[in-house]
């Protein structure tokens, strides 16, 4: 079939059956299909949108394009979990033991990250030791003997996708709903999980800025995973400000360590995602009936210590070293630590997290390319967050820079940090942190 006619079909709104999407998306992997002409038909896309029928056809074409494991060797109920990602967002490394440790298995891959800081490959790489490379079987095996392992992903993970999305970017066709949740989906379906838990992100420090833009996007994602016959759920939590007090990567895997070992000074709102992800990923493995009773299975494997145990088998079993888990100082450390003033007295209403997140990548944390380096050591640590009082000079936050910046870089992300809050002369309450949870039978506002 000509690939001109499906244009022209998207064009004038009609509906692509699963062989022309084939069509399309195998002739622009095999280079019979040109640049020019994809652009075309994602521009038309983004004007008359999928169905979900097309959306999940654009999914499993995608997914099939390059590598798609395997998990049938693997025990259990398989359920993944995925963020579009935010700041602070240390989820995945809390998760994946304490999810393991209530029974489910968890195997996952990940990614590095390009942009505020690096990804949960990125983070766990700062644990000296960690190796983020397996091969098929040696997957299998670690998640059959301790319940979870979490590696890198496959160089040829839907290359389709990979394809489209350098494209996308260049021809303002990113913003595509239909898009978006087809080029994550398709990572998701070719990783290979029986069952996918969604936290989408909303609000400043995320991609989708507005709460209905979050629905409209894990209705659409919600549509893909059952159209293909996989059980998912999205969340929507908030990012108006940074989910956790850490934002690099050691800082954010001593976050995480200190969660697991119920440490005072770790972000609430971190927790109280971690639970409600995990407690949903429970339900879908089949280890508790409702999300109440995972919550509270979760809680207690949280207080008897087994999810922290479960962190430092992944870690061994992985190379790394585990005596990071009684020694957080093994861990990478700033050649100094900045305090940033705040410049007057008051109660925080907001944080902006997505400057809180460039900061961070000034500092090092982050790639602004993907050729970049990262240094695993830097980031920014908050002291305050929405709701705390703060006096005159008191520090709202640290920076964790390298031996490399100059006075004057610090000084001017010293600014970019202090001028990420707004302070106001009465108490603020924070943002709601759970604002919806889609499923294949609607949405739930909460």
């Amino acid at each position: 079939m000509r690939s001109v006619d499906i244009i022209r079909d998207k064009r004038d709104g009609a509906e692509l059956s699963p062989e022309q999407i084939a069509s399309l998306i195998r002739g622009y992997v095999d280079g019979s299909i040109p640049d020019y002409q994809m652009a075309a038909w994602a521009m038309a896309v983004f004007f008359r949108g999928m169905t979900a029928r097309e959306t999940a056809a654009l999914t499993l074409e995608m997914a099939r394009s390059g590598d798609m494991v395997d998990l049938s060797g693997v025990n259990g109920v398989k359920v993944d979990k995925h963020s579009t990602g935010g700041v602070g967002d240390t989820t995945t490394l809390v998760l994946a033991p304490l999810v393991a440790a209530a029974g489910v298995p968890v195997a996952k891959m990940s990614g590095r990250g390009l942009g505020h800081t690096g990804g949960t490959i990125d983070k766990l790489e700062s644990i000296p030791g960690f190796q983020v490379e397996r091969s098929q079987s040696e997957f299998a095996e670690q998640v059959n003997r301790i319940g979870a392992a979490v590696i890198s992903q496959s160089g040829n993970i839907t290359p389709a996708d990979k394809m489209l999305y350098g494209l996308r970017d260049v021809t303002a066709t990113v913003e595509s709903v239909p898009l978006i949740a087809s080029s994550i989906m398709s990572k998701k379906i070719a990783a290979g999980a029986d069952a996918i838990v969604l936290d989408v992100k909303t609000g400043g420090g995320a991609f989708m800025k507005t709460l209905d833009d979050s629905v409209r996007l894990a209705e659409a994602m919600v549509a893909i995973g059952t159209e293909i016959g996989r059980e998912t759920i999205a969340v929507i939590s908030d990012m108006n400000q940074p989910l956790g007090n850490a934002v690099g990567n050691a800082l954010e895997v001593r976050e995480a360590i200190a969660l697991l070992r119920g440490e005072p000074g770790v972000s609430r709102d971190l927790v109280e995602v971690c639970l409600a992800l995990g407690a949903h990923m429970l339900v879908l493995g089949r280890r508790a009936a409702t999300v109440e009773e995972g919550r509270r299975a979760l809680q207690a494997l949280l207080d008897n210590g087994e999810a922290l145990r479960r962190f430092e088998q992944l870690v061994a079993a992985q190379g790394g070293d585990a005596e990071v888990v009684r020694s957080p100082d093994r861990l990478p450390a700033a050649a100094a630590v900045i305090p940033v003033a705040s410049p007057s007295q008051g109660y925080v209403s907001g944080i902006r997290a997505e400057d809180v997140g460039v900061a961070a990548m000034l500092l090092g944390a982050g790639r602004a390319t993907k050729e970049a380096r990262i240094d695993l050591s830097v980031g920014i640590r908050l002291r305050k967050r929405i709701g705390d009082r703060v006096e005159a000079g008191e520090p709202l936050a640290e920076l964790h820079a390298g031996a490399h910046a100059s006075g004057d870089e610090l000084a001017a992300i010293s600014r970019k940090v202090a001028d990420a809050y707004t302070l106001q002369a009465e108490p603020a309450a924070a943002p709601p942190l759970i604002r919806a949870v889609v499923t294949r039978a609607g949405v739930q506002r909460l």
